[in-house]
């Protein structure tokens, strides 16, 4: 946006400089040549004067005038006769005819003659002007004043370049003063769309910053800030509610479980796979309720702290080994060499990260395939990837598995929470959890988190 309206106030400058000097320096360099011609045609009108009387009495001319007039102004002169005939000229001899010449044979009709023509053999233009010698209304000769325009041609060009340089330190100093407003209103901007960002990614305790910005960003970050007090306390208070709820709901569901069990044991066959029947969906409530609840705490901002992320992975592969021998599925687990070390991450969420994706996992694995569990170096941290050989998900999916409470398979038991509770705890830990899809088919769940060591010399 600083670009932008720097460009902008260049451009506007710019037209502006245009208007102004390209008409004046067209004014002044016809204004120049113009009083140039008047200058020539005032002395060539001096010269005729000189020489008047003795083209009328037909007497030998003086060339001591011409001479002296060329010396002082580098100008040829030529005096020639009625019948165009030079008797005087500054550089060639005399004696030659110029009545072909247009401005010779002008002036020997009485008519004053100006202009400008090229000369091949100086390499420049020339002004020239003619006028009549005459008396009484007879014409007795002609004067023609040749000057080189090139000093005057250079004294243009210098006035041009004058413009061109104060063109340039007009656009240098409003290039400062463009680029100094701008970033006045940028800055700010820059600020709070950082803060929205934040805000957007939960972090509502960030303050919106608009300092040295004009009055209505810093009406516009105040508007964010209180905006964001009300949405902490909303959200502070959702989250709760689902905390004591869930807490709250976990006692009943297992005492109910447990008499509707010890029933169970009296009860025949038909009403038994009844009471079977409301033990499952008791189960599945309770599930439910316990991933309410660990969403809940995902939620809550806490302090990270450093965890060796290889060895818990291994710790809770194992864990997970019995459960995927049941479903004939094995677990393999690689930990590059590099792979070791402490990552930064909520108490708890690795261990959760772990559980989720990998009961995940094995749910979709098909019999005899393998989950394979990786731990390696990432650029930024450690990556752990767990990728499974199911039927993977599409593009649209990926991104709506990342929601809550949306399943692929409504036939498959689950509440649509596991992945979005991973997300969360990889969020609040600094890192984040993405979907891709695996090399040999299925779906590879990619969980970055950030290095402790560079955390903490970064602090």
């Amino acid at each position: 946006m600083t670009r932008r309206l720097l460009l902008g106030y260049l451009g506007v400058t710019l037209v502006v400089l245009l208007l102004l000097e390209v008409p004046f320096g067209i004014v002044y360099a016809r204004r120049e040549r113009e009083l140039l011609a008047a200058a020539l045609e005032r002395d060539a009108s001096v010269v005729a004067t000189i020489y008047e009387d003795a083209l009328e009495r037909g007497e030998p001319l003086d060339p001591g005038p011409a001479r002296r007039y060329v010396q002082r102004t580098s100008a040829r002169v030529v005096v020639v006769d009625a019948a165009g005939v030079s008797l005087i000229d500054s550089e060639q001899g005399v004696d030659r005819d110029f009545s072909t010449r247009p401005e010779i044979a002008a002036a020997l009709e009485g008519r004053r003659s100006t202009g400008t023509r090229p000369s091949e053999t100086l390499g420049t233009d020339l002004q020239y002007v003619a006028v009549p010698v005459a008396s009484g209304g007879t014409v007795h000769g002609a004067i023609r004043l040749t000057l080189d325009t090139a000093d005057i041609d250079a004294q243009i060009r210098g006035f041009w370049w004058g413009l061109a340089a104060i063109a340039l330190v007009v656009l240098a100093a409003m290039s400062l003063v463009g680029w100094l407003v701008a970033r006045s209103v940028t800055q700010p901007l820059a600020r709070l769309n950082d803060t929205a960002r934040r805000f957007g990614r939960g972090d509502l305790a960030v303050r919106p910053d608009a300092d040295g910005g004009p009055p209505e960003l810093q009406q516009l970050a105040a508007t964010m800030a209180t905006m964001a007090g009300e949405l902490a306390t909303m959200i502070d208070e959702q989250r709760a509610f689902v905390a004591d709820a869930s807490h709250q709901l976990r006692t009943p569901l297992t005492g109910l479980r447990l008499r509707l069990e010890n029933l169970q044991a009296g009860l025949d066959p038909t009403d038994a796979d009844q009471v079977d029947a409301a033990i499952d969906e008791i189960e599945r409530l309770s599930t439910l309720v316990n991933e309410l609840l660990q969403l809940a705490r995902a939620d809550r901002s806490a302090p990270v702290a450093p965890h060796d992320l290889a060895t818990l992975t291994a710790e809770r592969v194992d864990t997970w080994s019995a459960v995927a021998e049941a479903a004939d599925v094995r677990l393999e687990l690689r930990v590059d060499d590099d792979g070791a070390g402490e990552v930064a991450a909520v108490p708890g969420a690795i261990e959760q990260i772990l559980d989720n994706l990998l009961d995940n996992a094995i749910g979709v694995a098909p019999s005899g395939s393998v989950v394979a569990v990786t731990v390696e170096v990432a650029p930024d941290g450690r990556r752990l990837t767990i990728a499974d050989a199911g039927p993977g998900l599409s593009d649209d999916d990926k991104e709506r598995a990342l929601r809550r409470f949306w399943r692929g398979d409504p036939g498959r038991p689950g509440s649509g929470l596991g992945l979005p509770i991973a997300a969360q705890l990889a969020q609040a830990s600094g890192g984040e959890l993405t979907l891709e899809d695996a090399a040999g088919g299925g779906l590879a769940v990619v969980v970055r988190l950030p290095d402790w060591s560079a955390r903490t010399s970064s602090g």
